[in-house]
């Protein structure tokens, strides 16, 4: 059994949502800036949610995923970097975008510092909270069952399930990335995606499913 715990279900897959979104602001301040910066898809939708003038402004895109958001909606982008990794990103502005003023528009919590990294590379980052995530609620006897491959598509969804369920050491992770990967139980049996979106996990996850490759272990 393949549990997906991202908000929206997909095919061949039992949903378990662990997180849902809330917008915490009603406008935005673009004041002095001239290029916005996306780390993820819900981060667009919530803009769109609030101001869709967003789109007149261009936007840098953590990965190819937000980049479609952003496409879909109408958006313009400027540069996605070739790793998807927050770290990676934050290089990729400290090098390429030192004449623009950006604008981050993020999450109430993030994974990774960008704002201290470019502050460190002499770089000022604006940045406007716009939404927060919060844990679903779940009853104990909703867990997984043993055996199970949970695919896990952010921080925030494996720390929402660890409220809710303890880890059972026949499961097996599918993270989105590198940064999800750091927030599992120790000794846990994992694998992680070829790239960060929910198309790249599920993919890994039928391979789990199928024995045609073998989990690692953290």
């Amino acid at each position: 059994m393949i549990y997906l715990t991202s908000p929206l279900p997909r095919e061949g897959t039992r949903p378990l949502a662990m997180i849902d979104f809330e917008l915490t602001a009603d406008r935005i301040d673009y004041r002095g800036c001239d290029t916005l910066l996306f780390t993820s898809k819900q981060a667009v939708r919530s803009a769109e949610a609030i101001d869709p003038e967003w789109k007149r402004l261009p936007a840098v895109a953590i990965g190819p995923a937000t980049e479609r958001e952003i496409l879909a909606l109408g958006g313009r982008v400027l540069h996605r970097p070739q790793k998807f990794y927050a770290k990676e990103l934050a290089k990729d502005l400290a090098e390429l975008f030192r004449e623009r003023s950006l604008l981050y528009l993020r999450p109430e919590k993030v994974s990774f510092d960008t704002r201290g990294f470019l502050k460190r590379a002499g770089i000022e980052l604006k940045e406007q909270i716009i939404y927060r995530t919060f844990c679903r609620g779940y009853m104990p006897e909703e867990a997984p069952e043993p055996g199970s491959i949970i695919v896990f598509t952010s921080p925030s969804t494996i720390h929402c399930f660890l409220e809710n369920f303890s880890w059972d050491e026949s499961y097996t992770a599918v993270v989105i990335g590198e940064a999800t990967l750091e927030h599992l139980p120790p000794g846990c049996r994992c694998v992680i995606a070829r790239e960060p979106s929910i198309d790249a996990c599920l993919e890994k996850a039928h391979a789990v499913a199928s024995g045609a490759i073998l989990p690692d272990t953290k």
